[in-house]
């Protein structure tokens, strides 16, 4: 598994932005490896199991996904796996023509719904959680008036401490750690 990949190319990401798939690749990411039937039980909103099927061999077919080793008793089954720790996707790659700056924001649309839905179920699960984890979770935001320099130096600061903590989560005990979603948006802004 290569560390991140950058996706650039305008088939890929139109691939990557579908709904479904991104809700499929997402589930992946989080448990690692799964077969269609169990990213079917995740979901756990009717998908067929043959609709699943079809949209992870799209996502393998543009390098998003890759064949994991088996790890049931059905060797019928086929067993997928992120094909990267990481994706990057910057609007810079797909400025430049109409369709791909209207498909990146077509994309990004999907992930803000996405991770929206994450929060939310988070606020609606918060009381089952223990009391230590309802008080370290964060809702912030800010206001900071910057250059587009300052903000993109500030973008690889915030992106680092992340990254510090992700690396030194993957090399202690598990014992008490959970995976904890961090949503970051930074972009201008003007009254309307």
């Amino acid at each position: 598994m290569t560390e991140y990949r950058r996706i650039t190319d305008l088939a890929t990401l139109k691939a990557f932005g579908h709904p479904l798939r991104m809700r499929l690749y997402g589930a992946l990411y989080m448990r690692g490896t799964a077969t269609a039937s169990h990213l079917a039980e995740e979901l756990d909103d009717g998908t067929a199991v043959s609709l699943i099927s079809y949209h992870l061999r799209k996502l393998a077919e543009h390098g998003l996904i890759e064949p994991a080793e088996p790890e049931g008793a059905d060797g019928r089954e086929r067993w997928w796996k992120p094909a990267q720790e990481a994706l990057r996707i910057d609007s810079s790659d797909f400025r430049d023509t109409p369709e791909g700056s209207a498909a990146h924001t077509a994309l990004s649309r999907v992930m803000y719904e996405q991770r929206r839905d994450h929060y939310l179920r988070f606020l609606d699960q918060r009381a089952g959680w223990s009391p230590d984890w309802q008080d370290a979770h964060d809702s912030s935001d800010f206001l900071a008036r910057l250059t587009p320099a300052e903000l993109k130096e500030m973008t690889a600061e915030l992106h680092a401490v992340i990254d510090r903590y992700t690396q030194a989560g993957k090399a202690a005990d598990p014992e008490g750690r959970e995976t904890v979603a961090v949503h970051l948006y930074a972009f201008p802004l003007r009254n309307a």
